[in-house]
């Protein structure tokens, strides 16, 4: 008989649990599904849609039955839709692209990531947020700065600077989107230095797709195969971020150590491991590919709702400046190692 009382007290706190977490995450799901339909339809970027669209709903994560299922979707339902980006790396893809291809594309990365530190520190903002804007232009916009986000040691800015990373890349990414086509064209770039430029300068992945293809076929495939290796610099981005906040800031991360390798970029290793081992049929890549994109999409939705547009634009114009120029350096650097290699 106690097994039993205990057993339902555990299933009824259960349920309790996910009634709870579901009705927030149905909230942003909802939110999620509009953004994309008006991406579909006019043209806007999901992200941007959904982030903005999350704002207006603010005030449901202040307090009420949907801030807990908001704080879920925001952190767990995140972490999952990182994980699952793993489904879209191969080693194969990367290796085709040739060393010197890629030792442009990883230096870029690395190189953006330490003059985003460098100059937060010159405009007197914090590393946190140099580390942030830094590795959401050098890695893959939106995504990689919810990851980094994820195991930063938070303080009272943590929520309005990752607000503030998500729509700035992601409007740069989109205004980069045209542009950039504009320049290859302008500079008579053959279609493998446009794929290079464009996947190794735009932020966001649906972008890099979009402006590669409105090029050329072949620069849209050079374009996506480039951003697929930033991509992949996120698990070791994060989790050498990860090993030195474990080891000089444990003491901010609410008494709880964290561990040394994130379960969210284990799986995203796990993910890419299978696929360069061809594990993964390519029928479900597509789907892995495609829940990963719903995930990172309701959970920015959720990450909009918890943020006021008030304290956005508290951030200040140094911090818009530092993510403008993060961009334009990474810019800079890859048409130089371009122009090096002879392309």
């Amino acid at each position: 008989m106690q097994a039993t009382s205990a057993s339902k007290r555990t299933m009824a706190g259960l349920g309790d649990l996910v009634t709870s977490n579901g009705q927030g995450f149905l909230v942003a799901a909802v939110v999620a599904v509009a953004a994309q339909f008006l991406s579909d339809h006019y043209g806007a970027p999901a992200m941007l849609m959904a982030l903005l669209l999350g704002i207006a709903f603010h005030f449901l994560s202040e307090e009420g039955a949907c801030k807990p299922g908001i704080d879920f979707t925001a952190r767990t339902v995140l972490r999952f839709g990182v994980a699952l980006l793993g489904a879209r790396i191969s080693v194969e893809l990367i290796v085709g692209l040739g060393p010197q291809l890629i030792f442009v594309v990883i230096a870029a990365v690395i190189l953006t990531l330490l003059f985003g530190l460098v100059a937060a520190r010159l405009l007197g903002r914090g590393w946190r947020f140099g580390l942030l804007t830094g590795g959401s232009v050098a890695i893959c916009g939106a995504s990689a700065a919810m990851a980094i986000s994820a195991v930063l040691p938070k303080n009272e800015h943590s929520e309005r600077n990752l607000i503030f990373t998500v729509l700035s890349v992601t409007v740069l990414s989109t205004v980069a989107m045209i542009a950039y086509p504009i320049l290859t064209d302008t500079f008579a770039f053959n279609d493998e230095v446009s794929g290079v430029f464009l996947g190794g300068t735009i932020h966001d992945v649906a972008q890099v797709v979009g402006a590669g293809f409105s090029v050329s076929d072949e620069a849209g495939e050079v374009a996506t195969l480039v951003k697929l290796i930033r991509v992949a610099m996120l698990a070791p981005v994060v989790l050498v971020i990860s090993v030195l906040v474990r080891r000089n800031f444990a003491s901010e991360m609410d008494g709880k150590r964290p561990p040394v390798l994130p379960v969210f970029v284990i799986g995203f290793l796990v993910f890419a491991a299978f696929n360069s081992f061809g594990l993964i049929p390519d029928a479900v890549v597509s789907f892995l590919s495609s829940l990963s994109r719903w995930a990172l999409l309701i959970s920015i939705a959720a990450v909009g709702m918890k943020t006021s547009l008030r304290r956005i634009l508290d951030v200040g114009g140094q911090a818009i400046a530092l993510i403008v120029a993060e961009t334009v350096f990474i810019a800079g650097f890859v048409l130089l190692g371009v122009a090096v290699l002879g392309h």
